[in-house]
């Protein structure tokens, strides 16, 4: 066998390997994942909050982009809008009422993308013990092997809006604005194995 047909027969098999990779569950890292969300305040400014201790997984077949999936668990408890009296008042029955209900989730149920980068994923949020149908664009940053934690590794942004009012957060609507405005980047690993 000639070298030209040996390189051939390695690019052949690279390519037939790489084509029946198997779908891959990463697990998100709350350490470099973030949900930032913005209103509306009276018309005179744009506050900004952030969840941290996002747990979730993100089940990536690159084969086959709609049987990949997204679910995510935000803990009320990580709210952090850098004004303690606001995040102590959020978590209040008008608000999240987070006694009752501790936690935010979204669960993907449809799964579009346009090319290898941009995808549309629809899923279904619960806030407050209320499912409804939310899109999130997202965009796929880096999918590899991770430099430091020497595990497989994957990145994305997304952004999404809905009111809050369909969730029953509509306190002080419409002078606290209704829409919410959610933008997030998120950092996840496959856990090595043990």
């Amino acid at each position: 066998m000639t070298f030209k047909a040996l390189a051939l027969g390695l690019a052949v098999a690279s390519v037939a390997t790489l084509s029946m990779a198997k779908p891959m569950t990463y697990t998100i890292d709350p350490t470099h994942t973030a949900t930032v969300f913005t209103w509306d305040h009276f018309g005179f400014s744009t506050p900004s909050g952030n969840f941290t201790d996002i747990q979730g997984k993100i089940t990536v077949d690159n084969d086959k982009p709609e049987k990949s999936s997204v679910h995510v668990t935000i803990p009320l408890s990580s709210i952090n809008t850098n004004v303690k009296v606001l995040d102590e008042h959020l978590l209040k029955a008008d608000f999240f009422d987070a006694e009752k209900y501790p936690s935010i989730t979204f669960k993907s149920t449809k799964v579009e993308t346009r090319d290898k980068k941009n995808y549309k994923i629809t899923g279904d949020l619960t806030i407050k013990g209320i499912t409804k149908p939310v899109v999130l664009d997202a965009v796929l940053n880096k999918q590899g092997q991770h430099p430091m934690a020497k595990v497989p590794a994957i990145g994305f942004n997304a952004t999404t809006s809905f009111d809050r009012s369909a969730f029953g957060v509509g306190a002080y609507v419409p002078n606290v604005g209704d829409k919410i405005t959610v933008n997030i980047t998120t950092e996840a690993t496959v856990p090595a194995q043990k």
